[in-house]
């Protein structure tokens, strides 16, 4: 199984290829970028195995992230999608599937997020009629918003990789 192609008014949500690497590399390593997400830059190694990720966890579990790209140009905006990373938070966040995103800088402002996140979350909503949970670092005020607009609500805090971040939840 792969991503399937969604479409918004002004956005495609579609599976990685190997030829977004440059794109998805400039963006995973931009601070502003990593600045709420583990705080350091990934390295073009560590985005192509991102982006193999990415596409490894579709046939593993029948969802996944899809790259976030422009119709107009096909310019690569970002990453948006479920997974289950495992990471030892305990049940209540461990138990269901984990959303995430993430936009480059020149997409970041302009509602993208919440268009991308919808978008995702209403495959989801079709395909995998189940809990959604994310984490934000409480510092991230933008997706804490995002993640408002599209229906989590904070059930606890937990530390991961040594920093604190909420965990929210979508029903």
């Amino acid at each position: 199984m792969t991503a399937p192609t969604l479409s918004t008014a002004r956005l495609v949500l579609r599976p990685h290829r190997p030829d977004d690497l440059d794109a998805c590399a400039a963006m995973w390593s931009d601070p502003a970028v990593v600045r709420f997400i583990g705080g350091a830059p990934s390295t073009r190694e560590q985005t192509w195995r991102r982006i193999l990720s990415y596409a490894g966890l579709w046939p593993l579990l029948g969802y996944g992230y899809w790259a976030v790209v422009d119709p107009s140009d096909g310019a690569y905006l970002g990453d948006v999608g479920f997974a289950h990373w495992r990471r030892a938070l305990g049940p209540a966040f461990d138990d269901a599937t984990e959303m995430g995103w993430a936009l480059s800088p020149q997409a970041q402002g302009r509602g993208y997020a919440s268009e991308a996140v919808q978008a995702a979350l209403a495959w989801a909503d079709a395909a995998l009629p189940r809990r959604i949970v994310c984490m934000i670092a409480p510092e991230n005020a933008p997706s804490l918003r995002v993640a408002a607009r599209c229906g989590f609500t904070p059930f606890d805090e937990a530390t991961y990789a040594g920093a604190t971040s909420i965990l929210l939840e979508r029903r």
